[in-house]
């Protein structure tokens, strides 16, 4: 799952996700922490797996980092990425520290570091 308040963001990670990682996986977007958290209550009703969840940090309303946190909290096994282009080192750090973030990536970012990037979170997992 991909969370930013960017639509053409969004399309191009799904894209880029969907190129690279292929139809193992669903790849679900969401412009706001609370359209996502309607999109994962959705996938584990109805029984499906949530693997990753890359989010911005600037968000209106409520921020990747909180966001992040809270996902950790409810869903500790989901991996959890940042990709922002506006993340300062003590954010970085408290997501770190609360959310066992796996990766902070910055916009624009690299197709090939983001997929490494997502690999090997799951294959740590």
């Amino acid at each position: 799952m991909c969370v930013d308040d960017d639509k053409t963001i969004l399309m191009s990670l799904r894209a880029q996700l969907r190129y690279c990682l292929g139809s193992e996986f669903c790849y679900e977007v969401a412009e706001s922490a609370e359209e996502a958290w309607e999109v994962i209550n959705e996938i584990f009703e109805s029984g499906d797996h949530l693997a990753v969840v890359i989010s911005d940090c600037l968000m209106p309303k409520v921020k990747g980092d909180e966001f992040l946190i809270a996902v950790h909290e409810k869903y500790p096994k989901v991996v959890k990425m940042m990709l922002t282009g506006h993340a300062d080192e003590e954010v970085i750090d408290r997501v770190n520290k609360k959310a066992n973030l796996a990766a902070c990536l910055t916009k624009p970012w690299s197709k090939e570091k983001l997929v490494n990037t997502i690999k090997l979170a799951l294959v740590d997992k």
